[in-house]
């Protein structure tokens, strides 16, 4: 037995196409739970807090879709400023956010916007705020399914550059950057952060290397936000996110960012 590398890199052909698709689980699920064909909105949100989800169905703003067929989640839909979207809560880490994000895509989605509330590694700036990710480090699992071993994987370079200059006028600061993705949030050492700092990361999460590796090998339109939100619990009062719990800022942020893909 090879015993050189780790299982997690063993045995994958990344050119070979999977025998299990989500397109299989759907079809089962719409027949075994009674849900009709149809499409869902064009752009879906990732929403891992149920922040969103859970102030837009407070406010009776949303709906759930009759299309869905999911076995793990429900999607709601709901419009904001003219637009439409689909929005699945507390999806929370790779291989679940990944797992989302396929069953979204072959069920209408064409843009999907993940906002991930985040802990600050480089004390830079006081939370809360944004980050546009750039590259996300990739210490988690998920991606090595899709992708081959690399240190980072990518937002498209084309809808970052889409996004050039389009939250300007924005209430919080949105910055450009990298975060470190990890499936284990209560192993962040002292020597892994240092670590993340030494690489000028920005924040700390736990989908977007998984998300951004999914859509670079399945050409699909993914862009991932980190809400930085908290520094670890590491001072009195921290995990605030502002009015509805920082969903206001985020829905503004997602809006923005749905405007520059229709319009392009």
């Amino acid at each position: 037995m090879n015993t050189s590398k780790p299982p997690i890199i063993r045995g994958k052909r990344y050119d070979h196409a999977s025998l299990f698709e989500p397109e299989k689980l759907l079809r089962e699920a719409r027949r075994q739970k009674n849900i009709p064909k149809g499409l869902i909105p064009p752009i879906c949100i990732l929403d891992p807090d149920g922040d969103i989800v859970k102030n837009l169905v407070a406010d009776r703003r949303a709906e759930v879709s009759p299309y869905w067929a999911c076995y793990h989640t429900t999607l709601y839909n709901f419009e904001y400023q003219g637009i439409e979207f689909g929005v699945v809560g507390c999806a929370v880490g790779a291989s679940f956010a990944v797992l989302i994000a396929e069953e979204l895509f072959a069920s209408g989605c064409l843009l999907l916007i993940s906002v991930t509330s985040s802990g600050l590694i480089l004390p830079k700036q006081k939370p809360p705020f944004f980050v546009l990710i750039e590259r996300a480090l990739r210490d988690e699992g998920t991606s090595y399914h899709y992708l081959p071993p690399s240190d980072y994987s990518y937002i498209n370079k084309e809808l970052s550059a889409m996004l050039e200059g389009a939250f300007s006028k924005s209430a919080l600061p949105v910055n450009r950057g990298a975060t470190w993705t990890t499936d284990a949030p209560f192993r962040e050492t002292g020597v892994a952060i240092e670590h993340a700092q030494s690489q000028g990361i920005i924040a700390v999460e736990m989908e977007a290397s998984a998300l951004y590796a999914f859509a670079q090998a399945c050409r699909k339109a993914v862009i991932c936000f980190a809400y930085v939100t908290n520094q670890m619990g590491n001072i009195e009062g921290d995990f605030e996110k502002g009015e509805a719990d920082g969903s206001r800022d985020a829905l503004e942020l997602i809006a923005t960012t749905a405007k520059a893909w229709l319009s392009g």
